[in-house]
């Protein structure tokens, strides 16, 4: 890779916790892929455009294994993005593998079967919230229990360990203390593995035991595979939802003829959720891939074994598609789908769960508390930056 002299580093500052940092449009406009610093300062390719970065989520040349992991380029001192995971020679077969065992239990048919559940989950928690004296944290109340429920109950998890996923999560997602995050990983997989001996002598109605039983048929199917698979799939499960609870609430409480639109009309709340996932951006998702082999995209050569770094929120703010993209709009009409799950091979396979667990959550918030605000200035709230989960440190909200 050719050394650039006028090349940014990441990360780039934002100028408060909901909107993106600026710097991204200006490199867009410089052109669709651009050379950029990683934050540990290695060079690496940047998406910047909403096209581009839909095209390379589908590119199968892509990948996060590397041919030479030690050399390959570091991206920052994350445990799980930090740079190269797998095996390179196995990478596509077990991706292919995954999604074909994991399809099932996320399917859209599969989360309209356990909607009313996930409904009763909430009904409970809002009414839970609702018996304490305001100000509450609706992170520590509503945004984070949600998810892990649900996610504990698909997997066969125990709810009652879900303050142990939690702290494991918070360790394993450090970006400040490596050996900490280590130390979560290889504790979490010795969860995951002994939960996988459990299932296969007393399987249950839960994905852990589905994953065991498609082992007879599929040899890369190991009892390590399933035990990584499910602390991925726990980790992500919920992660993600939490910060998109907690983006949601707070974008609806800033934009208040939206909030009233929604209150007034809650079969809005589909189109309301999917804007939400648009413009939310809790953490700075730069997902880190390699060139397989080399790849011709946007009038760019990137040589096989560089980094390439794919962003949903960089790409679902290209005003190229998405005209005003920083304005929260839940009446937006769009011919292009936002990528806010990736796009393609890189689909996020929990989209269906997050949707069913988002639109439970928002066509409930503020129809229950219609006098719902900030219980702070907004200019208080933070972002965990120590964590590539990013999110919200707190919510506090009145009613």
């Amino acid at each position: 890779m050719t050394v650039d002299t006028d090349v940014p580093q990441l990360p780039f500052r934002r100028s408060n916790v909901l909107d993106i940092a600026p710097t991204y449009r200006a490199l867009r406009d410089r052109g669709p892929l651009v050379r950029v610093r990683t934050p540990a300062g290695d060079l690496a390719w940047l998406a910047t455009r909403y096209q581009t970065a839909k095209q390379l989520f589908a590119d199968d040349r892509l990948g996060r294994s590397h041919p030479d992991p030690e050399n390959a380029p570091r991206i920052s001192n994350s445990l799980q993005f930090g740079g190269p995971s797998g095996d390179f020679e196995t990478e596509p077969e077990l991706h292919r593998l995954h999604r074909k065992v994991l399809a099932p239990a996320f399917s859209a048919r599969r989360m309209r079967l356990i909607a009313d559940h996930i409904a009763a989950l909430a009904t409970r928690m809002l009414d839970e919230l609702a018996a304490l004296r305001p100000p509450v944290d609706l992170h520590e109340h509503l945004s984070f229990p949600l998810p892990i429920v649900v996610i504990c109950e698909l997997l066969g998890v125990p709810v009652a360990d879900r303050d142990r996923f939690r702290e494991w999560s918070w360790r394993f997602s450090s970006l400040v203390d490596q050996p900490g995050a280590m130390q979560a990983a290889m504790e979490m997989h010795h969860y995951m593995r002994e939960l996988v001996a459990e299932k296969r002598k007393e399987p249950g109605d839960d994905l852990i035991t589905d994953l065991v039983a498609a082992a007879a048929a599929h040899p890369l199917l190991t009892d390590d595979e399933i035990a990584d698979m499910g602390v991925h799939l726990l980790f992500g499960g919920h992660e993600t939802t939490v910060s998109r609870i907690d983006y949601g609430t707070l974008l609806l409480l800033r934009n208040p003829a939206q909030r009233k639109a929604l209150q007034d009309d809650p079969s809005l709340v589909e189109a309301a959720v999917e804007e939400i996932l648009r413009v939310s951006i809790p953490v700075e998702d730069l997902f880190p891939r390699y060139a397989r082999s080399e790849i011709e995209v946007a009038g760019v050569t990137i040589e096989a074994g560089e980094a390439v770094l794919l962003s949903p929120s960089v790409a679902n703010m290209d005003e190229r598609v998405f005209p005003d993209p920083g304005r929260f709009d839940i009446f937006r009409k769009s011919e292009f789908p936002h990528v806010g799950f990736g796009h393609g091979l890189h689909f996020c396979v929990g989209s269906a769960l997050a949707r069913t667990e988002l639109r439970t959550v928002f066509g409930m918030l503020f129809q229950r508390f219609p006098g719902l605000e900030l219980a702070v200035p907004f200019e208080e709230l933070r972002c965990n930056e120590e964590h590539w989960t990013g999110g919200l440190v707190t919510l506090p909200v009145t009613w």
